[in-house]
């Protein structure tokens, strides 16, 4: 169990530091510049295509696609109705734009997860989702923006953005600089500097803004770094959006992962997953089948355990070892992990994701999960490429 636990002392911290990073981004008025920005481009005509985009947005600066899917995703839904969109296209809008930025993020619990599992460096897996995610994604803006136009001449009641809008500056300082934080963290992660002193370095500018532009105490400031950052705009869908944040919200992810991690050690040191899969392992004799295999035990995972995070984590402890033998990069594993189990976990009604859209979106999983683009696109893509040879990273050996 301590050998299981060890492995994933790496993302631990990053966990930790996910929290801190969140509370300083709405601190220092990212968040809300965001949102205020962001509304902006939510006209009648391309009300699908904006909002996915607005959804990825949040979700990836971020890192929870509950967070955006509970807030965001809510004031999207009354906006729809409004418009007399169906609100199942709606949601799956909303799901698809949310998965994209939780799938990719770098403050992403499942995307840390996903890499800690495979034992791999963050960013590299990260890029390597890049393959599959990006075409995935522009096909998903496509199908939303062709689906829109047929509500292209809808009228749209701007009452509840302006209340959003006022609600949001009267709290914050509203402007382009409050979007610094997050281009440090952009520019250190196209430098390929490690996850911790890129998130470090943007919270200490996130903290910098917080005191000097949005006219917050230094004390105050530091604090919601622990416990979170608690929002009095007035407006309940504001304040729900932006009171989040600090290291004692990770705890219960934090909790979570120790003891799938410690059970993933206990099972793979005893060799109860081997011996049950076996003889599956043994019949896979191509890397693509190999892959999606993966994909498909994610999605079989979060059907059968109900959880996403237990199905990365066991996925990482099932398919490492056919991975090396294969002489298949690390994070080709961690993409496949995030794209069955990270990707179908809010489109399964009786999962932890499913029951909090359910709850949030008022509705099935199963009505807006056909309208949930990205979230199946993806896979299917990146099985058939995988099968055309593309997106196939093998470890390279030095001939020396």
């Amino acid at each position: 169990m301590s050998g299981g636990i060890e492995k994933g002392l790496g993302a631990i911290y990053i966990f930790i530091l996910i929290g801190v990073l969140i509370a300083a981004l709405i601190a220092a008025g990212t968040v809300p510049s965001l949102i205020y920005y962001g509304v902006d481009l939510l006209g009648p005509s391309i009300f699908l295509p904006a909002g996915l985009i607005l959804c990825s947005v949040m979700s990836l600066a971020t890192g929870t696609a509950w967070g955006t899917i509970g807030t965001i995703g809510v004031v999207l839904m009354g906006l729809g109705e409004a418009l007399e969109i169906p609100l199942p296209l709606v949601a799956g809008m909303v799901v698809s734009g949310a998965s994209f930025g939780d799938q990719m993020s770098p403050v992403s619990d499942t995307t840390n997860l996903a890499a800690m599992s495979a034992e791999t460096d963050l960013y590299a897996h990260i890029r390597s989702m890049l393959y599959t995610t990006v075409p995935s994604y522009v096909l998903a803006l496509v199908a939303f923006t062709a689906v829109g136009l047929k509500y292209a001449d809808q009228s749209l009641d701007v009452q509840n953005l302006v209340v959003l809008k006022d609600a949001l500056a009267g709290e914050f300082v509203i402007g382009v600089s409050a979007l610094l934080p997050l281009a440090v963290l952009l520019v250190l992660s196209v430098r390929r500097v490690a996850a911790e002193p890129s998130m470090l370095a943007s919270v200490g500018v996130a903290v910098i803004l917080a005191v000097a532009v949005q006219g917050r105490g230094v004390v105050d400031v530091v604090n919601s770094l622990n416990t979170g950052y608690v929002s009095n705009t007035g407006l309940e869908q504001i304040d729900t959006l932006l009171t989040r944040g600090g290291v004692q919200s990770m705890m219960w992810t934090l909790s979570l992962a120790l003891i799938a991690l410690a059970l993933g050690g206990l099972l793979d040191r005893a060799g109860f997953v081997r011996v049950l899969l076996r003889g599956l392992l043994a019949r896979i004799t191509r890397s693509a089948t190999l892959m999606t295999t993966t994909i498909a035990s994610g999605i079989v995972a979060n059907m059968s355990m109900g959880e996403g995070y237990l199905s990365i984590i066991f996925g990482g402890q099932i398919f490492k070892k056919s991975y090396e033998a294969d002489g298949l990069e690390r994070h080709l594993l961690s993409r496949c992990l995030e794209e069955g189990a990270t990707l179908s976990t809010s489109l399964i009604p009786w999962t932890t994701s499913g029951a909090f859209c359910m709850g949030a979106l008022g509705m099935s999983a199963l009505d807006y999960a056909p309208w949930a683009f990205f979230n199946y696109i993806t896979p299917l893509m990146s099985i058939i490429l995988a099968y055309m040879g593309f997106g196939i990273f093998r470890k390279v050996v030095s001939e020396h």
